[in-house]
């Protein structure tokens, strides 16, 4: 009745809102009566104990914003970036003071407006996510396979090379036919300079193979270039 005597009114003339994600839910509240009820309008988001304050002129709501910030008869509002979860029935409510409390009691509010997001908008976005994880994921494989091998050639031992330098040459051992054991007697008494010369044949020789150093292989640090050294030893008969 106090409502009818004063003529004030909430009008909230959007039934349903549809929007796909990302875009920017408006949300449509006017008030208007002979005398101004004095106390604050707020959205709200569902009604009862569970509801949520969606915008008030005190607090933060980074994703909210007035149409008209300075009207005292336009309280519309606008909600960017649409989301899953603004699904749900908002309500532009007035509230009136008390001695007591200055935001007050529930004055009047609009018949509510329904949020829905359009779901097909949210498959193109899974879809792209999806395939974008997937390439992710092939160039991690990928990357890791190149590592592995990169890794495993470095490690390789260095190849055979053939032997650069000087070889010096071995002279042949002589070979000499059995004899009686009484010949060889009398030859180690009679034949002195025989026995030295025999001896110095019979020295053991040898050939070095020196390898030129080799240019670093690909993918290997400076100065890490192989090197080998080979020696031929030959015994004595």
């Amino acid at each position: 009745a106090q409502e009818m005597v004063q003529g004030f009114k909430v009008e909230q003339p959007q039934g349903t809102v549809k929007v796909t994600a990302g875009e920017t839910i408006t949300l449509t509240c006017t008030v208007s009566g002979d005398r101004p009820v004095i106390g604050p309008v707020k959205w709200l988001k569902g009604w009862g104990s569970g509801n949520e304050t969606v915008y008030a002129d005190k607090g933060s709501f980074p994703r909210v914003t007035r149409a008209e910030s300075e009207s005292n008869t336009d309280f519309s509002i606008s909600i960017s970036n649409a989301q899953p979860g603004d699904d749900g029935i908002y309500y532009c409510v007035k509230f009136r003071r008390t001695a007591t409390d200055d935001v007050g009691e529930v004055f009047q509010r609009g018949k509510g407006t329904k949020v829905s997001l359009d779901g097909s908008a949210l498959v193109p976005i899974m879809v792209s996510a999806a395939v974008l994880l997937f390439l992710l994921l092939v160039f991690c494989i990928v990357f890791c396979m190149y590592r592995r091998k990169h890794r495993d050639k470095a490690k390789r031992p260095c190849p055979d090379s053939p032997a650069v330098g000087n070889l010096s040459p071995i002279p042949k051992l002589r070979e000499t036919n059995s004899t009686p054991s009484s010949k060889v007697l009398d030859a180690e008494t009679s034949h002195q300079p025989s026995q030295q010369s025999s001896k110095e044949d019979n020295d053991i020789q040898y050939a070095d193979l020196q390898l030129l150093p080799q240019a670093a292989r690909h993918g290997r640090s400076p100065g890490a270039a192989c090197s080998e050294y080979a020696s031929i030893m030959v015994a004595a008969k």
